[in-house]
């Protein structure tokens, strides 16, 4: 799939814009693309589970009359992100959305494990940012959405290494903001709470019944408000009302205080000796 400057419209047709997501399979993912054809862009979607992508276009692709092409691709591999640059040359609109976690103590944890999470989390993300905003700074225009995390806030025992990668995506959005003012290309940082999606179950959390039945928020009211800030421009958002004070807290909690609260939330116990 060529980028916008390479794709010709059918019989006259005029062009529809193009979307790549990340992590389109399901969840917030499947969400935003599902908005993205919705709003009149073509859309790529990339994820691991071919068949759960080859449904998802096809959903598209009837209700929308878009275009949707299924990039099977496993980011923690360099190689295959390699891959999805040159299927897919340049887009109007970046939504890095691949990423997961793993709950426990970090020396309880597989090293490849944390390797992959680290790959996909940060340097898949960085490595399609660097490529395609480039390409949309030669056209003067474009939109890239990093989905974080509000983990990104603050330390995470029991998530350290998640954590960590979520901050990372957090300041590297920031600063490229700034970096692009005034170019036509925007860059916003999502920052969503718990979002039942089914991440939880996979990265293994024990997440206390209260804080999902309080904070969590459905993926589609998520995927909304962060298309919503990535068409205004804006820098960064979190969703839901009680996720709104946590980056306060950071600023003004003591660390030891912070780590305490969240020792409790995600209830860490000792490491296996």
């Amino acid at each position: 799939m060529g980028g916008p400057e390479h794709r010709a419209g059918i019989l006259g047709e005029e062009m529809r814009p193009l979307a790549l997501v990340t992590g389109a399979s399901s969840g917030i993912g499947r969400e935003i693309a599902k908005l993205l054809a919705k709003g009149g862009y073509d859309v790529a979607l990339v994820a691991r589970r071919e068949g759960l992508l080859r449904e998802l276009a096809d959903e598209l692709g009837a209700e929308h009359g878009c275009k949707a092409e299924v990039i099977v691709a496993d980011l923690s591999d360099m190689s295959q992100v390699e891959n999805v640059k040159q299927m897919v040359d340049g887009v109007d609109v970046l939504v890095n959305n691949a990423g997961f976690g793993k709950w426990g103590v970090l020396t309880d944890q597989e090293e490849r494990s944390i390797e992959e999470m680290v790959d996909v989390n940060i340097r898949a993300l960085t490595t399609l940012t660097r490529h395609y905003a480039a390409k949309m700074l030669g056209r003067g225009k474009g939109r890239i959405l990093n989905v974080a995390s509000i983990a990104a806030f603050q330390p995470g025992p029991g998530m350290a290494a998640y954590c960590a990668t979520k901050s990372y995506v957090l300041s590297f959005s920031r600063s490229l903001h700034s970096e692009l003012k005034g170019s036509g290309v925007t860059v916003t940082c999502l920052c969503p709470g718990y979002v039942d999606t089914g991440f939880g179950e996979v990265a293994g959390m024990n997440l206390r019944r209260e804080i999902k039945s309080w904070s969590a928020i459905p993926a589609s009211r998520v995927a909304s408000i962060g298309v919503k800030a990535m068409e205004r421009g804006r820098r960064e958002v979190i969703p839901g009302l009680l996720n709104k004070p946590v980056p306060l807290f950071g600023r003004i909690l003591p660390i030891r205080l912070q780590l305490a609260i969240v020792r409790v939330v995600l209830m860490v116990g000792r490491p296996s000796r």
